[in-house]
């Protein structure tokens, strides 16, 4: 793989003991430096005015003028410092750059993963929340799609950090050109996502919520993407398809109670590699969260050892009754099954 990387992101204060640091970017870097094969490529921000095409101008400016003016604290978890912005910004830049060279062909050992933070799947048009301040994967996906130099006129979204991205969901509802789903752990923040919220106006039907109980580990993360994501992309058949990747459903996170092994890392991303084959679109990889410095590390370095060529191991327990009804009952709503 390819990873995007800035020293600005590292730049992104957020004081002691909040859960998203610089030392998670460490940590990959470690990580990934024992690995063969990986290479890293350097970003521009991303322009104020591609970033204004998913954020509202004015909350653009506001927290702008708040980083430049030392920052502090947002909201209660969200934290700037002075150079918040610009990291944010980077971070957008980093997801910008993923999103076109998967536009432009790069797959395989070339797929690009953006290891961006701030994180950026909680941001909404307006306001920032749940540590994010810009979404980078809307951003990154907005200007490829605004760009009449690339052949891409839709895009599909995965996010499977554990959190629902609230934020990509806000951005995308009523649009027609962008597919959003989501697997994520039920009743934890920021309390959205519930299956019925499946896109309005134009669209309509084009965002997939799956809401699992505590305890969903590998075989209900796959049950969603083979019984729910694999049909629904299908039909939608994208161009672009990009993988808003958080770490924190590991059964180690410290901030979630999901079950996902490393293992499951690497189950994901062969699933979703194939899928992404499978209708001809971009790949691309965009980090969220992820707040345990090994599993974080450990499942990051899984997505590129998998496309170094290590085949995954399949798990050999069954899904849950429970989650393979409440997968049955989505797949109902969104016509997914005939």
């Amino acid at each position: 793989m390819r990873f995007g990387f800035s020293e600005a992101c590292l730049a992104h204060d957020t004081g002691d003991r909040h859960p998203e640091t610089a030392d998670r970017i460490r940590a990959i870097r470690q990580a990934l430096a024992k690995r063969h094969g990986v290479s890293y490529v350097e970003a521009d921000p991303a322009a104020e005015s591609t970033v204004t095409t998913v954020h509202d101008p004015d909350y653009v400016a506001e927290v702008r003028s708040f980083c430049r003016g030392g920052g502090g604290n947002w909201d209660p978890d969200t934290v700037a410092s002075a150079d918040t912005w610009n990291a944010a910004c980077t971070a957008a830049g980093l997801a910008e750059w993923a999103a076109r060279a998967a536009a432009d062909g790069a797959d395989g050992r070339d797929t690009p993963f953006a290891l961006g933070r701030p994180p950026g799947h909680h941001a909404v048009a307006d306001d920032a929340m749940g540590f994010c301040f810009v979404n980078n994967a809307a951003v990154a996906v907005r200007s490829v799609l605004d760009d009449p130099d690339t052949d891409v006129d839709r895009a599909a979204i995965f996010d499977w950090d554990v959190h629902h991205g609230n934020g990509t969901q806000d951005v995308f509802y009523d649009d027609g050109d962008v597919f959003y789903a989501s697997t994520h752990e039920e009743g934890l923040y920021p309390g959205t996502g519930a299956v019925e919220e499946t896109g309005t106006g134009d669209g309509a039907g084009t965002t997939l919520n799956a809401p699992l109980p505590a305890g969903a580990g590998d075989s209900e993360f796959l049950l969603v993407v083979e019984e729910l994501l694999r049909p629904a992309i299908q039909r939608y058949d994208p161009d672009l398809f990009v993988v808003s990747a958080g770490f924190d459903a590991h059964r180690h996170d410290p901030i979630s109670r999901m079950r996902v092994s490393t293992e499951g890392y690497a189950l994901l991303t062969d699933r979703v590699r194939s899928l992404a084959a499978d209708v001809d679109a971009g790949l691309a990889f965009v980090l969220e969260g992820g707040y345990g410095l090994d599993t974080l590390s450990e499942g990051v370095a899984m997505v590129h050892e998998t496309f170094d060529g290590r085949p995954p191991v399949t798990p050999d327990d069954d899904p849950d009754d429970e989650i393979r009804e409440l997968v049955a009952s989505i797949a109902d709503r969104h016509d997914l099954d005939g």
